[in-house]
C-alpha cells in the first residue's frame, strides 16, 4: 500500500511538472518593424507633377518577395513597399498572412502603373492578379490610391537612401 501511495505521488509531480513546462513555453513573436529603404515619388501621367512622396522599403529577393508585408500589424500613411522583379510579367499577389488591408499596384518596366488591386482583404487568399505584365509592385494602405487619384498611366520614380 505504501508502494502504491509512494508511486501515486510521483505520478502526481511528474504531471504537475509537465503541465507547468508547457504554460510557461509560451511562443512570443518579434514585431516586424518598417525599414525605409528608399523614397518613391507618385507622379501623374500626363501633367508630370508629383502626387504623392511615400518611404518605401524594397522587396527585392526571393525571400522578401515572399514575404512581403506578412504578419505585419500596421503601416503608416507615408509607407509602402516595392517589390522588384528581374522582368515583367502578368503578376498575381494574395495576402495570406497579410493582416493589413492593402491596395496593390501594378507597375510596367516603364515604371507606369498598369492596373490595380484594390482594397485587398487580409489573410484571403484569392489570387489577385495584374491585368498587364508588370515588373514592380507597390504595396500601399487599402483606400490611399483612389484617395491620391491614381490612375493607370501614373509613374513611379524612387531613389535609395
Amino acid at each position: 500500500m505504501k508502494i502504491l501511495f509512494q508511486t501515486c505521488i510521483l505520478f502526481l509531480l511528474i504531471f504537475i511538472s509537465c503541465k507547468n513546462d508547457k504554460a510557461q513555453s509560451t511562443i512570443k513573436t518579434a514585431a516586424i518593424s518598417f525599414t525605409k529603404n528608399a523614397e518613391l515619388q507618385l507622379i501623374k501621367g500626363e501633367k508630370d507633377s508629383i502626387i504623392k512622396i511615400l518611404d518605401i522599403e524594397i522587396a527585392d529577393d526571393e525571400y522578401k518577395t515572399q514575404t512581403g508585408l506578412m504578419y505585419r500589424k500596421s503601416m503608416e500613411e507615408n509607407q509602402g513597399m516595392l517589390f522588384i522583379f528581374p522582368d515583367a510579367q502578368v503578376r498575381s499577389f494574395y495576402m495570406k498572412n497579410t493582416e493589413i488591408a492593402l491596395d496593390i499596384i501594378y507597375i510596367n518596366a516603364n515604371k507606369q502603373i498598369v492596373s490595380f488591386q484594390k482594397n485587398a482583404i487580409p489573410f484571403d487568399v484569392t489570387s489577385l492578379p495584374s491585368l498587364a505584365p508588370a515588373q514592380y509592385v507597390l504595396e500601399i494602405n487599402a483606400g490611399l490610391s483612389d484617395l491620391w487619384n491614381l490612375e493607370v498611366g501614373d509613374k513611379i520614380v524612387w531613389e535609395k537612401i
